[in-house]
Parts: C-alpha cells; sequence; structure tokens
C-alpha cells in the first residue's frame, strides 16, 4: 500500500513522512527530473553503447559541476541522491528515444516516479495497471542488503572517495549477468522456448548440457523469494488484461517441470527476476533496459548504504 517515492523516503530519511514531508520530497524529485545540455550531449555521444554504460556514465559526469568539500556529509548525500534517484528514469528514456532516432519526450511533473518513466519512454500516459506494476518493481528492488552492487557501493565510500564514485561504482558491479542481468537471461530462455508445448523438452536438454536457469535460486532465500511472489501475480494479471499469456504460461511451465520442481525441493525456486522481465516484455520494454530498471529502483538503497559507511566509516579490506 504504499508508494516507490515514500519507499524511498523511508530508506534515505530513516522514517516513514508525514504528508508535508512526502508532498516537499515528491516535489523536490520532480524538479530535479531535467538533464542538464552537457548530459545530454554525452546520451547523444553514447548512443550506441550499451543502456548500462550510458547510465553509468552519465550519472559520473553530473558530478563535474559539484563542489566536493563536503561530499561525504549526510545533508550532501541525501541533497544528491534525491538529484541521481529523480534523473536516472530521464537518462535510461532518452538514451533509449535517442538511440532509435525518436524526439526526446521532457518529463511531466503531473506524473509519480513510476508512471513518468514510462511515460518518457513511449510518448502515452501509461495504463495505471502498467504504472503500478513498474511503481511496485521499483519498491521490491529498492533495498536488498548487502548484495553485490551495495557492498561495492559501501568498499568504495568507505575509501572515502566522494558520493558519486560509490554509487558509480555500485552501478558498474549491477551491470554484470550474475547480478542484474537474470531478469533479461530469463526472457532470453523464454523467448528461445517460444511455446508452451516445448518447456519440458527444452528444460531437460539444457540442464542435461549444462546450462543454468536463470532466475532460479538465491544466495539469501531457501525459501520462496517473497519478492517474486508479488510479480508473478502482476505478471499474471497483465497477461490476462492484455489478453496476451503467452510469457506468462511459458514461465509458469518451467517452474511445473519436473527438474525445476526438484531443484524447489532442495529450497531453489524463482526469484525476483524470474517474473520481472516478463512485465517488462508484457509492457514493451526492450531487453537491454532490465537492468537500468533494477537500477532506478535500487538507488535509495545504495544511497542509504553509503551514507551509513560515511557515519561509522571503517576502511573495508578483504
Amino acid at each position: 500500500y504504499s508508494t516507490f517515492e515514500e519507499t524511498s523516503y523511508l530508506l534515505i530519511h530513516g522514517h516513514l513522512p508525514n504528508k508535508k514531508e512526502l508532498d516537499i520530497f515528491d516535489q523536490d524529485l520532480k524538479n530535479n527530473r531535467e538533464l542538464p545540455t552537457e548530459i545530454l550531449d554525452i546520451i547523444e555521444l553514447l548512443k550506441n553503447s550499451h543502456p548500462m554504460d550510458v547510465l553509468r556514465t552519465a550519472i559520473s559526469a553530473m558530478s563535474v559541476p559539484v563542489n566536493n568539500q563536503s561530499i561525504n556529509l549526510e545533508k550532501f548525500v541525501i541533497k544528491h541522491g534525491t538529484r541521481i534517484l529523480a534523473a536516472a528514469p530521464t537518462i535510461v528514456t532518452t538514451h533509449a528515444r535517442i538511440r532509435i532516432g525518436n524526439k526526446i519526450i521532457p518529463p511531466n511533473k503531473d506524473l509519480s516516479h513510476a508512471s513518468n518513466f514510462l511515460y518518457m519512454l513511449s510518448g502515452k500516459i501509461p495504463d495505471p495497471v502498467e504504472s503500478n506494476l513498474i511503481d511496485k518493481d521499483f519498491i521490491l528492488h529498492a533495498e536488498h542488503g548487502v548484495n553485490a552492487s551495495s557492498f561495492t557501493a559501501r568498499v568504495t565510500a568507505s575509501t572515502k572517495a566522494d558520493f558519486y564514485a560509490a554509487i558509480t561504482a555500485a552501478l558498474a558491479s549491477l551491470k554484470g549477468p550474475l547480478h542484474g542481468g537474470a531478469a533479461e537471461g530469463v526472457m532470453n530462455m523464454a523467448t528461445e522456448i517460444g511455446d508452451k508445448k516445448n518447456v519440458e523438452k527444452y528444460v531437460d536438454s539444457f540442464l542435461k548440457s549444462g546450462g543454468r536457469i536463470m532466475g532460479l535460486g538465491h544466495a539469501v532465500y531457501k525459501t520462496a523469494d517473497p519478492r517474486a511472489i508479488h510479480l508473478k501475480e502482476g505478471a499474471k494479471q497483465l497477461s490476462d488484461k492484455q489478453g496476451n499469456p503467452k510469457w506468462f504460461s511459458i514461465l509458469n511451465a518451467i517452474t511445473e517441470t519436473k527438474a525445476v520442481q526438484m531443484r524447489q525441493r532442495r529450497g531453489i525456486h524463482p526469484n525476483v527476476d524470474f517474473w520481472a522481465g516478463a512485465i517488462y516484455s508484457l509492457i514493451g520494454i526492450p531487453d537491454d533496459l532490465f537492468v537500468p530498471i533494477f537500477a532506478i529502483g535500487r538507488i535509495p538503497g545504495w544511497i542509504l548504504h553509503i551514507l551509513e559507511q560515511y557515519q561509522a566509516n571503517v576502511l573495508i579490506r578483504p
């Protein structure tokens, strides 16, 4: 029953906001969505690069005009964390449109964080079901303990490197397919399968050849990933609404194969990425934007980890 804006405030400030605090925070996000001309130029220069490379480079470049003297102070981290949180969807959607020769869609201050992201991607006010699912997806990705990218952010912050350096390092870590790329891998697999009737044969053949089914298992969970439960419901809802059951039926059939059922008995269940890709595909989002969407959602958690590291810093050295 929350929103991504409210959840972000909770993570960054450490308490749930009252209405006035949430309104101020929401307005601050909306006021920071526009990109400076210099960042637009960088995106244009890198238009043929992978979206994660563009996001990482653009956010790193946002530090250029910043006075870094108070870079580790809480006030600075919150101010610039909010700036990055607001700008990241604009960077991703601006690049997505530039690279295919489409006109950039400016941010819409009447829309929420999630709705505005979809609007800037397509130029259309999004369906409430779709925007609510993306909002839920952002919430579920907002923070998840000391995973690879959050740990990378903390290691970088522990050297007393500046805030932008720590965020850039986290983005670099997230790009790796063993961390952020599972949703894209799941949908590549579903595309290869093509039809529900091919699932059992494909899974058996794939596993016998030494393949690993993406989106199954998690370092934290030996029962079902609780985030996956919410996104599975969302994927089913969106499939039914669109009258397009293909991706949901293929993915659901994968979870019902003997091989996957056997793995679930050993504690290897579908994780959040298994169903996220189906939602993105149903909305019409290109596969290589899946990891940037993960990044947009995870920024509040990174801000929190970096802030905590600065506040009680010890150099992290393996």
